[in-house]
């Protein structure tokens, strides 16, 4: 008997009758999706937004966020008191600390001596800008970037906390920012992804923490706003290239021939996922032509390539990370972000952290003068950003090779840079230990918010149903636009 026969012969009354039921919904929606379908698809669609945004003018075009993964000492790169050096080695006062949940590498100490910066800095800058000699070329762009000190959030551990920066949640399964952004706004170039994610190992913690492509996934959103992660080498996107014995020709015909059987099954099904595989697999064919010319580096002149640094001739290494970003972003690509591992200095700091900072110092300025200089920070925003600060008390014996500093999340610093940012200033305080703050709080909320509005898009009324919920980026709580870094 033929199989399908058979599984009808089967099937319960109560399967028969609820399939009837629910097909005639599907048919509806099956016959809405196919007429709005191109009946060829040599030239798909590109990845389309929402089609109501922006809200209002943006003062932002693109995005760039470079992800300093594993927690940065804001201590003893940003925010330098006086008093750390007055109460270095003593312990903490109890007013300071108060009841701040700690984690389980610190909870346990009998004492929590202070630390000062373990490296000078200097003021930078017309407005005096401290930061540390640790990033010699981050000192120099003081005047194009705003120091947002006082950003805080309440994961104090490293998995939650990563989420909760990328995706406005610290349980998985939500949009990360750039999908927010791709479903938002669409894209400029039909030839790219919208939304393009980069990873580097660090000099520091090695290996860093695990970075997982679910913090550039699309979560409830429609699949086709998901990042696509670029690999170092030379097959940067997996399973881009053709067969062997495959040409051009050939391979269009079996696209097209493809694309009408996943029509046919959208017609059948109604399922949405159906069409986005449509435009996976042209978006796939495009990219055969515009990846290669993407990586291809050789026409950059010696003059760009050294201000990348060294490594900018590394794959896969922040440098070059950096350089493939601004190309990026000059071919008009949504959202771009780069995760750096490493800077997870629980032990050895004074060894870890002066690497870690070696490896993105000259690159991420390099990046932000490249980008000025073209004339495209007018309309980019750079955010600069790590999941959470370092205890301003040891992690260990005070002096020890293996000291370290713990997971802070009550304050930290963050910065921000190019269009719709206010240059050359600080914002935010933290008391005289760099621990708690004491003027203007950002939460993660307000700087999510902050990012959208740079790109046109009220948050509270950037929605999309999920749950029951009209699901935000930047959640159900209270969120606020940080209206005093703005230009």
């Amino acid at each position: 008997m033929n199989p399908q026969q058979e599984k009808a012969r089967h099937e319960t009354r109560r399967t028969f009758l609820g399939k009837t039921a629910g097909g005639i919904g599907q048919i509806a929606l099956g016959s809405l999706l196919y007429s709005s379908v191109p009946q060829t698809v040599q030239a798909a669609p590109a990845i389309l937004g929402s089609g109501k945004l922006p809200h209002f003018a943006p003062k932002a075009k693109r995005v760039v966020c470079l992800f300093q993964s594993g927690g940065m000492s804001h201590v003893d790169l940003f925010d330098n008191k006086a008093t750390l050096a007055k109460f270095n080695g003593e312990e903490i006062p109890a007013s300071v600390k108060g009841d701040q949940r700690l984690t389980g590498m610190t909870s346990g100490q009998s004492s929590y001596p202070v630390v000062a910066p373990l490296w000078n800095g200097r003021l930078c800058g017309q407005q005096g800008t401290w930061i540390s000699d640790l990033l010699p070329h981050t000192q120099t762009i003081a005047d194009d970037v705003c120091l947002v000190k006082t950003v805080y959030t309440e994961a104090i551990n490293h998995d939650p906390a990563i989420t909760y920066m990328n995706t406005g949640n610290q349980q998985p399964g939500y949009a990360s920012m750039g999908a927010w952004v791709s479903y938002g706004l669409g894209t400029e170039n039909e030839n790219l992804p919208t939304f393009i994610a980069m990873v580097s190992q660090g000099s520091g913690k090695n290996p860093g923490q695990p970075i997982f492509s679910r913090l550039w996934g699309s979560g409830f959103l429609p699949s086709s706003h998901q990042g696509v992660g670029l690999r170092a080498g030379a097959s940067p996107v997996l399973y881009l290239n053709d067969p062997p014995g495959t040409d051009r020709k050939q391979r269009r015909a079996m696209l097209d021939d493809l694309a009408n059987l996943n029509r046919m099954r959208a017609q059948q099904l109604g399922d949405p996922e159906t069409l986005t595989r449509i435009n996976a697999y042209e978006m796939a064919f495009r990219m055969q032509t515009s990846v290669p010319e993407l990586t291809d580096i050789s026409e950059e002149s010696e003059a760009t390539l050294a201000g990348y640094g060294p490594e900018v001739h590394k794959p896969g290494s922040y440098a070059a990370n950096c350089l493939l970003a601004r190309r990026l972003l000059e071919r008009d690509v949504r959202f771009v972000q780069l995760y750096h591992r490493g800077w997870d200095q629980h032990i050895a700091i004074g060894r870890q952290l002066p690497n870690q900072c070696r490896d993105i110092d000259q690159p991420t300025a390099a990046l932000v003068k490249d980008l000025k200089q073209r004339g495209l920070l007018e309309d980019t925003l750079v955010v600069f950003a790590t999941e959470f600060g370092r205890t301003v008390f040891s992690q260990g014996v005070l002096g020890s090779p293996t000291m370290g500093r713990d997971h802070h999340g009550r304050c930290f610093t963050v910065w921000l840079a190019g269009a719709g940012i206010r240059s050359g200033m600080e914002y935010g305080m933290t008391d005289d230990f760099c621990y708690n703050i004491v003027e203007n709080p950002v939460h993660l909320r307000d700087l999510h918010a902050t990012i959208l509005h740079c790109l046109g898009i009220d948050h509270a009324r950037f929605t999309y149903p999920f749950r029951g919920l009209d699901a935000k980026l930047t959640g159900v709580e209270e969120a606020h636009i940080v209206r005093g870094i703005l230009s």
